[in-house]
């Protein structure tokens, strides 16, 4: 398997899987979403709330807001020496105090510790009129997007096969498929369709193309051809500010490696072979 990465920031990350399997491919995608630990909060205390949004709904609206976690530094609560009583170790403590007229954002939470303040610093939480005040305590603990989506450290991704497009020699240049390209990935170049150089991943397998060069009465075959490749793939992921996008990506290996790995015990196990004497062999 190769990984081929086009762009890698703290937010996005772009790249092409190749050499491996659809099934292996969304199991990756599905342990970015659901089985890397990101803080959220996930306990409210609200000690005074004249604001026109309900008890609930404010608790929802805290809750949604990513915060940065530092993986070294805390661990889940049913690994917690505490045995989820809240410690500094598996929980972070937030207090929020704002009086209106005015916007309460979420660099208005001050965490217990710096390192967990929000990730984005300027969503807006609730609008107080005059006298309107909003007064309470909150906690964030650390836990997994299968749990619930406010775990979740992506808010984009996903994949697609990686496009190949094939232009025959039937192809006479009429224009018709480079005007129906959604994303103008085609261009007319020596007498022929061709595709933009570098663009060929923009790709998004519409297969429009191929119907506008049709409709001209070429015949029962278009002259040119969208496929894709079985065992290549091009994934996009971004993540919501809570971890690196780079945290993500080795999080969601690991996960899957350890998972390899017990299912590999079990199943030496089961035929009565140790996993050492099955790797010696």
């Amino acid at each position: 398997m190769d990984i081929a990465f086009s762009r890698l920031d703290d937010t996005t990350a772009r790249f092409t899987l190749s050499g491996t399997s659809q099934p292996f491919t969304n199991a990756l995608r599905r342990s970015m979403i659901g089985e890397v630990p990101t803080l959220a909060i996930d306990e409210v205390r609200i000690y005074d709330n004249t604001s026109a949004l309900f008890d609930e709904m404010l608790a929802h609206r805290l809750g949604l807001i990513p915060i940065r976690t530092d993986l070294d530094c805390y661990v889940p609560q049913d690994r917690c020496s505490c045995e989820g009583a809240g410690c500094d170790r598996c929980s972070v403590m937030y207090t929020l105090s704002v009086e209106g007229p005015g916007i309460v954002y979420s660099r208005d939470l001050i965490p217990q510790d710096p390192r967990a303040a929000p990730a984005v610093e300027g969503i807006p939480i609730v609008k107080l009129a005059k006298d309107q005040k909003v007064v309470l305590e909150a906690r964030a603990i650390l836990n997994k997007g299968r749990v619930h989506a406010k775990w979740q450290p992506t808010t984009t991704c996903g994949y697609k096969n990686y496009p190949v497009i094939d232009v025959s020699e039937k192809c006479d240049a009429c224009g018709r498929c480079v005007d129906e390209c959604p994303r103008g990935i085609l261009v007319i170049k020596g007498g022929r369709v061709a595709v933009s150089e570098g663009r060929v991943e923009e790709c998004s397998l519409c297969r429009l193309c191929e119907r506008a060069c049709l409709n001209t009465g070429i015949g029962e075959e278009s002259a040119i051809s969208i496929k894709s490749e079985e065992s290549r793939y091009i994934f996009v992921v971004e993540g919501d500010g809570s971890l690196p996008v780079h945290a993500i990506l080795e999080e969601a290996l690991k996960y899957l490696k350890s998972q390899s790995d017990e299912l590999f015990e079990k199943i030496g196990e089961l035929s009565g072979v140790t996993g050492d004497e099955e790797k010696n062999e």
